[in-house]
């Protein structure tokens, strides 16, 4: 409950924050190839954490050090 309510606090404020951006842009009268690069920049933290979210999970130090080849033999 706490976990989706933060994340949804996170993602609201995160898109406020974008809009106030691009709308003091705006304001400043910043060209359109401006704001597209304004708004490129702010949606792609949340496609990278969409991206990394589908993925499967990393493996463990564990993992990888018991997959590791040794040279003399050892298990």
């Amino acid at each position: 409950m706490l976990n989706t309510a933060v994340r949804t606090w996170l993602i609201g404020s995160w898109v406020t924050a974008l809009v106030v951006i691009i709308g003091v842009s705006v304001a400043m009268g910043a060209n359109l190839s401006t704001l597209l690069l304004v708004l490129a920049l702010g949606v792609a933290p949340g496609v990278v954490m969409a991206m990394l979210r589908s993925s499967a999970a990393s493996p463990t130090v564990a993992e990888i050090l018991h997959t590791a080849q040794t040279t003399d033999d050892r298990s």
